[in-house]
């Protein structure tokens, strides 16, 4: 058999790159095990003839029992209505992954459409098996909620790590598989190859559009719909059995925020991982030459895995949970213990496997590039994603003063509420976009591109705890709704509630990490693409990168109209069947219809998920068809520039009004200002607004940014092709438009 050009395997490389996932593989399963041990059997272990904790709130004998079964049975209506909708939602991506494959094999190449392939049942594979474990796990972290505070965390985290885990350890190994198995083709070269495995970040990144795109509207329909309902026209507590919306809203939340946010940082973590690959790869790389410095971005990924783990272990040793106040605690020690870990083995890892010295190309420029370089740039990638998270979790937990200030407004009216949260949302950008720009300016300059695709690594090096601490969330908040609808107790409640706020904060930060990697890593893939299609400058005078510019600034725009209009034709519709119903339910002649309510947002979301993805995937290759790479190029530019702000605000926005009704609900503002308050009330409406910002428009966003830029990666070679020597339209013969006609260059 014939080798292809490139590096041969280095031994202890490859058990790097090969053990870790395994072994995260393995916790996974370790902890999933441990979560389906839990046997619900009521608070006092089955024994009938004992009364219930002294902490609980809950009866003895026959009323244990009724509670039980009515845990278990809203557990699986929620478990069935989520499977049923991804069923219905990979069928619509099974279509999707059939036709883009004949595509990119037609009009790009075969190895690239099975990276594509593999990448698109990879990201479906990690979704599922996330939504799987947390709708396991909801109704055993509410069990144990019956009993103790430190149980019900407990199998939370454990449940998410899941998540984290299998996601990364998956994302590395198939990663690394492909590129093994190409390196076996005849006369493809590592430049060839690396440019063939961009498909898979592509494959990742299109699920996670339709996941989050389907999955948000799903569960912000069925959330809006419950509120509007419920809350504010019959005083209905958050998960009354008697709203038929419930059941739904809490499917969401898997379908959405866990199934969904696994997808988009699967994408995050391929995407980039590709976009460093693809710069390490080419044939004026000095990186090629050995496999460990052609190996130095997958490294990361893998090592961080066995930083995961080590963080799991000292948070459970040394931060235990047994205080609400502790729950905070913990989830913090995760985020700074990862990133403490993450930074010695980074130096490590550079010191060891990375040439002393090596060349890059940057543009027009070659770079002489010190291994320490390479280092700093994946720090700072670290360093930005934490400070990044923190920041987040300032303007969206509930302990700090601009959320509380939001709180205090709502006692007015809801519109001042609603206009204090955007101004958070405004505000909340300036901290998360400094730290990007210095890790773009520094990383560049030592690296070029190459160094901000590291730095993208660097943030998502900790992925397996920023995704546990993002699948948390989401099991936390079904485990609040499990315990209202079976009827536990004020007591279990106020535990799950406890659980549940620190969980929105979590999910807050994880949008924040998505938002800020996907800025780093679409930034990483435009340089990519400019390589692909023979890009040497992009010049912002240039008539046609212009004219991209600005129809890529428009992208998030009219991305978030089409999404946040769905969430409100969906609500309406979901409002209307309930309001149909409430007579029948509240007067005792009829039972809450929930299959009519999860049917409507399974239609809703499937057909409102088209046309935002279409407008994604298919703007950059039709307008680098019709108007040349350079218009791509602008296009690139614009829709990172403008998507990234816009996400950052309608997360931040979104999530600040969450948790201001949360803080009104604990009663902080006085009993005059509690729950059935007009201040509540007023709350209430602003968390509808925000709503559709926090877990439908405002996470998407940053898929449409990384996907764009894929896109065009994958598609470069073709757009080069279609583009004249000035880089415009073929069709345009004579040059670029910016040149005067001839007749007007002889005056």
């Amino acid at each position: 058999m014939i080798i292809p050009e490139g590096p041969s395997l280095d031994l202890s490389v490859t058990l790097l790159l090969i053990l870790p996932p395994i072994v995260g593989l393995i916790w996974s399963v370790y902890e999933t095990v441990f979560v389906t041990r839990i046997q619900l059997v009521g608070p006092n272990g089955g024994d009938k003839t004992m009364r219930a904790p002294i902490h609980s709130d809950t009866e003895p004998g026959e009323n244990v029992e009724n509670q039980l079964k009515q845990m278990k049975s809203v557990a699986e209506n929620i478990a069935k209505g989520a499977n049923t909708f991804l069923l219905q939602e990979y069928k619509y991506m099974a279509v999707y992954i059939v036709v883009f494959s004949v595509f990119i094999a037609f009009f790009v190449d075969p190895a690239t459409m099975v990276s594509f392939i593999v990448g698109s049942l990879t990201s479906i594979l990690c979704g599922y098996i996330g939504m799987k474990i947390a709708v396991y796990a909801n109704v055993r972290t509410s069990h144990e909620a019956w009993k103790e505070l430190g149980p019900a965390f407990e199998v939370a985290i454990r449940a998410g790590s899941v998540m984290g885990f299998t996601l990364t350890s998956l994302g590395v190994i198939n990663l690394f598989l492909l590129i093994v198995i190409y390196r076996l083709i005849p006369n493809m070269d590592t430049q060839a190859c690396f440019e063939a495995i961009a498909g898979y970040g592509l494959g990742g990144s299109s699920i996670a559009l339709f996941a989050r795109v389907g999955g948000g509207i799903y569960t912000k329909a069925a959330d809006v719909g419950a509120d509007l309902s419920g809350k504010n026209d019959f005083g209905m507590d958050e998960d009354d059995p008697r709203n038929p919306a419930c059941i739904a809203d809490n499917v969401g939340d898997n379908v959405g925020d866990v199934a969904g946010m696994g997808a988009d940082l699967f994408g995050s973590l391929a995407e980039s991982t590709c976009a460093a690959l693809v710069i390490a790869g080419a044939k004026t790389s000095g990186l090629n030459a050995t496999w460990a410095g052609l190996m130095y971005p997958v490294l990361i990924s893998s090592t961080g895995i066995i930083v995961g783990l080590l963080t799991i272990i000292a948070v459970r040793v040394f931060i235990p949970v047994r205080e609400i106040s502790d729950i905070e605690k913990a989830l913090k020690g995760v985020l700074f213990i990862s990133t403490g870990l993450e930074t010695p083995l980074v130096v490590v890892l550079s010191l060891l496997f990375l040439p002393e010295k090596f060349t890059l190309v940057s543009g027009t420029t070659t770079l002489e590039v010190l291994w320490w370089k390479a280092m700093i740039s994946v720090l700072l990638g670290l360093w930005s994603g934490l400070i990044i998270g923190y920041v987040t979790e300032y303007y969206t937990s509930h302990s700090y003063y601009p959320v509380r200030e939001i709180s205090r407004t709502q006692i007015v009216s809801a519109a001042t509420g609603i206009i204090y949260g955007m101004a958070l949302g405004y505000m909340s950008t300036v901290i998360p976009v400094i730290c990007i720009a210095i890790s773009v300016c520094v990383a560049h300059s030592f690296c070029g591109m190459y160094g901000i695709a590291l730095a993208a690594l660097g943030m998502l090096s900790t992925l397996t705890m920023g995704l546990t601490i993002d699948a948390y969330g989401p099991i936390s908040d079904n485990a609040g709704g499990i315990a209202e609808m079976a009827g536990l107790g004020g007591e279990v409640r106020y535990r799950t509630d406890a659980l549940d706020a620190a969980g929105n904060t979590t999910a807050a930060i994880g949008k924040g990490f998505a938002i800020g990697s996907a800025a780093l890593v679409s930034l990483a893939l435009f340089g990519a693409y400019t390589v692909r299609a023979k890009i040497a400058s992009v010049d912002i005078l240039d008539t046609w990168t212009f004219s991209g510019l600005l129809f890529g600034a428009m992208m998030p725009y009219a991305f978030s109209a089409m999404t946040m209009k769905s969430v409100g034709v969906a609500a309406n519709d979901m409002v209307k069947e309930c309001l149909d119903q409430f007579p029948g339910i509240i007067n005792g002649t009829m039972e809450p219809q929930y299959e009519k309510c999860i049917s409507i947002s399974t239609q809703a979301s499937l057909r409102e998920m088209i046309a935002p993805g279409a407008l994604v995937i298919l703007s950059p290759i039709l307008f680098g068809l019709a108007f040349g790479r350079n218009c791509t190029a602008g296009l690139l530019v614009g829709a990172l520039v403008s998507g990234i702000q816009l996400a950052i605000s309608a997360s931040n926005s979104g999530g600040a009004w969450d948790n201001a009704k949360k803080y009104i609900e604990s009663g902080a503002l006085g009993p005059d200002h509690a729950k059935g308050s007009a201040a509540h009330k007023n709350a209430v409406t602003g968390d509808t607004v925000g709503d559709p910002l926090k877990d439908t428009s405002g996470p998407s966003l940053n898929i449409l940014v990384k996907l764009s830029a894929i896109i065009s990666l994958v598609f470069g070679s073709l757009i080069s092709r279609m583009s004249n020597e000035h880089g415009g339209p073929v069709w345009l013969k004579t040059g670029s438009v910016t040149a005067p006609p001839p007749a007007l260059a002889a005056l």
